[in-house]
């Protein structure tokens, strides 16, 4: 009898194993898999470790854990560590503080800032009526379409590029950080963010079903609407002030503390290995005007943008500079370098990819903005880079990261440098049409 029943439950266990479509985890697969987990010794030790701390605490390398020298051979000057707090508005920060560092400079202003709620109040209005238009321009196109279904996914933010500053700063100008100073729901914008992405939501389905000659007063009338919610949270942008006892409008105090053309005054640069070198790129969507820039770069090997970050900061010129900053921070020390955990070791797999196989697969790509601000050279060669961080002066060293050039090499992604330190041949790649790449490419990051 019990052989009989044996028989039919292997009997049984053969039907449904050939009952399972072809590429389905079967029993003898999963017996096979089972052996992943063995149970020795070590691997106990390390699960009952993993059952109360975290795979971060525990994958530090403790053989790295002293501090990184903190000596630079080249040094921008600075003026103060900001804080973005619970925002992804750290383009802006760094933006504002590359800015900074030039006016006070020039005018030997000590520890200004300029108000960065200001221009994020701009930022958000134009952001919403660039979404709102881009409904307008594709309402023709079925609602499934990959660009429409983009949009309405991602109606607004308060991430941002180095491009949307200069066209910020162009069109509004700028004021002092006690003119317009920040307010909670810029310091921690989730909730605002949520309720205009509600709104902006619903007004661009009805924009699809508007006649045509409805489309722009019915759109004026919900930007309306973005303004109300905006001054509410953020404030009233002034349109006049005084500062050191004389009147500015935001566009004449920028005039006179920089003047220069922001628009066309810098070179965003890329070190993107899933796209050709010396081809010119700009993104679609990827800009804060409906009538400015898309983000716009030329994609270079990370040696030859080495070069211009180290002339800039030869010259005292700061920098806007991108990266993966979550990968490899010790955010303790404020030090990223690829020693500073050993995952590998403690999960005992294998997590190696180049860096053109993390972006194509989503596991790395350009994630937070900071302000590149210092080098240490040996024999002309670059060991480490400093950042100053958006953070607060609590956070990492002293406000700042400090990158060692391997982790540079692996996860710095975007650079944005003056004209001036461009060399010619760069220069002469930003005549070609650029090559328009999707707003979802995988190589933008949310922010960290």
């Amino acid at each position: 009898m019990k052989k009989t029943l044996t028989l039919l439950a292997l009997a049984l266990l053969g039907i449904a194993a050939a009952a399972q479509p072809q590429g389905s985890i079967t029993p003898q697969m999963l017996s096979e898999i089972r052996k992943g987990y063995e149970g020795s010794p070590a691997d106990k030790a390390i699960r009952n470790a993993l059952n109360t701390t975290s795979i971060t605490v525990l994958s530090a390398n403790a053989e790295n854990a002293a501090m990184i020298d903190t000596d630079f051979s080249d040094r921008v000057e600075t003026w103060g560590i900001t804080d973005q707090k619970s925002s992804g508005r750290c383009w802006l920060f760094t933006g504002l503080n590359v800015l900074r560092a030039a006016a006070a400079k020039e005018h030997d202003l000590g520890d200004f800032r300029f108000s960065q709620n200001y221009n994020f109040f701009y930022d958000q209005l134009e952001k919403a009526n660039l979404f709102l238009q881009a409904v307008i321009d594709t309402r023709d196109k079925s609602f499934d379409d990959r660009e429409v279904d983009w949009l309405f996914s991602n109606p607004i933010s308060d991430g941002g590029t180095f491009t949307g500053v200069a066209n910020l700063v162009t069109k509004y100008g700028v004021v002092p950080a006690n003119v317009m100073p920040e307010s909670l729901s810029a310091n921690n914008t989730s909730a605002m963010a949520a309720q205009l992405k509600t709104l902006l939501r619903r007004d661009g389905l009805k924009l699809r079903t508007l006649p045509a000659r409805e489309l722009q007063q019915a759109k004026t009338q919900m930007l309306k609407d973005v303004w109300h919610v905006l001054a509410l949270c953020l404030g009233v942008p002034p349109t006049e002030f005084t500062w050191k006892g004389k009147t500015y409008t935001p566009q004449s105090f920028y005039q006179e503390l920089l003047g220069y053309d922001l628009e066309h005054n810098y070179v965003m640069l890329m070190n993107d290995p899933c796209r050709e070198y010396g081809k010119v790129y700009e993104i679609l969507y990827d800009r804060h005007l409906y009538d400015g820039q898309n983000w716009l770069y030329v994609n270079l090997p990370v040696e030859r943008i080495k070069e211009m970050a180290i002339a800039s900061i030869k010259a005292n010129k700061a920098m806007y500079f991108s990266c993966d900053v979550a990968k490899y921070l010790d955010r303790a020390r404020g030090v990223a370098d690829l020693r500073n955990f050993d995952y590998e070791s403690l999960l005992g797999v294998d997590l190696s990819m180049d860096k053109r196989e993390r972006v194509m697969t989503h596991a790395s790509g350009s994630s937070h903005a900071m302000t590149l601000i210092a080098v240490d050279l040996q024999d002309g060669k670059p060991q480490k880079w400093m950042v100053e961080n958006s953070w607060g002066a609590s956070s990492g060293y002293m406000g700042n990261i400090i990158m060692t050039d391997e982790w540079f090499n692996e996860y710095m992604f975007r650079l944005v440098v003056e004209k001036q330190f461009v060399p010619a041949d760069v220069l002469k790649m930003l005549d070609q049409k650029p090559i328009q790449l999707p707003a979802w490419d995988p190589m933008f990051l949310g922010e960290e």
